[in-house]
């Protein structure tokens, strides 16, 4: 099989329901809050399952690889404050440059991510697609509160907002699964077969679902002129978060090249579908979130393809500088 049918085989199905999603959600008629139950079922069962599945059989060991965590977080937050940058450049309102500042760092690393790269890579990149899950998710969702509460947004006092954030982050559905997935994992600890049958029947739904959602939610946004910062915030998301990571891991040295292969292309991946949640969780900057999901999906179809192409030809080493 040739590098560019294997190449499609393995993007189209995940840009392919994208795309039945938008195209069902802009010739349809039916509202938004048709969505509710499935995006239940997204957040507090298949997903769940998924990330618990991932986790579940890897060695303990492997979960605590701090090098790779310290690299992939930092890389993150030097794309987050290099949008945030851009955010402020554009003068944007404080509230707006912080969601901007999510937009250009925070891929999709929960509806795309896993299976992506896992189809891409195979079972061994599934323990750094759940560290980044994890470790980018705290970073980002104990950031973007506390930016919000500076900017005004959150009137409710530092220490009450911190309070509520660790409550938050600590008893995300996908965190519950991580940590009940490290346990088993600690424990070697495996779940009665009736039990494991549902998880593996959950998990496998968890992909086509949540991508379906996702072009769903983005054919429901109103398509308007893409504005520069958009332009810049994608920009920094799809190509300079990717290189950030994998000059970062390369400098580290002594980590497996499925890790920092793994590592680089979910920073590749396009901007996460929580942007607009917190858009409108906060009011602010719905419809820039709205355009940074909608751009950076449809630009990392090229993106994506073409670094997976410079990874899979050895046109670019995986560790940049041979360690």
């Amino acid at each position: 099989m040739s590098l560019a049918a294997g190449l499609f085989d393995l993007l189209f199905p995940f840009f392919g329901i994208i795309a039945l999603g938008f195209g069902i959600a802009r010739t349809s008629r039916l509202p938004e809050s048709g969505l509710a139950w499935m995006q239940v079922f997204i957040i507090y069962l298949a997903l769940p399952c998924l990330f618990f599945r991932l986790l579940a059989d890897k060695p303990i060991g492997q979960l605590a690889n701090w090098p790779f965590i310290a690299g992939t977080t930092l890389s993150t937050a030097a794309a987050f404050a290099l949008a945030f940058a851009a955010g402020s450049a554009s003068r944007l309102r404080v509230s707006e440059t912080v969601l901007g500042a999510v937009a250009g760092s925070y891929s999709n690393v929960g509806y795309m991510g896993p299976p992506l790269v896992v189809s891409l890579l195979g079972q061994a990149a599934s323990a750094p697609v759940a560290l980044i899950f994890v470790f980018d998710t705290i970073f980002l969702f104990t950031a973007t509160p506390a930016l919000m509460a500076l900017a005004g947004l959150d009137r409710r006092g530092a220490g009450r907002s911190a309070a509520d954030i660790g409550r938050k982050i600590l008893t995300h559905p996908f965190m519950l699964a991580t940590i009940v997935g490290i346990s088993a994992a600690s424990f070697h600890w495996q779940p009665p077969v009736a039990v494991d049958t549902v998880i593996t029947w959950l998990s496998r739904a968890a992909a086509p679902c949540a991508l379906f959602i996702l072009g769903v939610t983005v054919g429901l946004r109103p398509a308007g002129t893409v504005e520069p910062t958009v332009a810049a915030l994608v920009a920094i998301k799809l190509v300079l978060h990717p290189l950030i990571v994998w000059v970062a891991l390369s400098a580290i040295g002594g980590l497996d090249p499925v890790w920092i292969e793994a590592a680089v292309v979910m920073a590749a991946l396009p901007p996460a579908l929580n942007i607009f949640v917190l858009a409108r969780q906060y009011g602010t900057g719905i419809e820039r979130a709205s355009a940074c999901i909608l751009v950076g999906t449809l630009a990392s179809v090229a993106t994506l393809s073409a670094l997976i192409v410079l990874f899979q030809t050895g046109a670019v080493p995986v560790s940049l500088f041979g360690r």
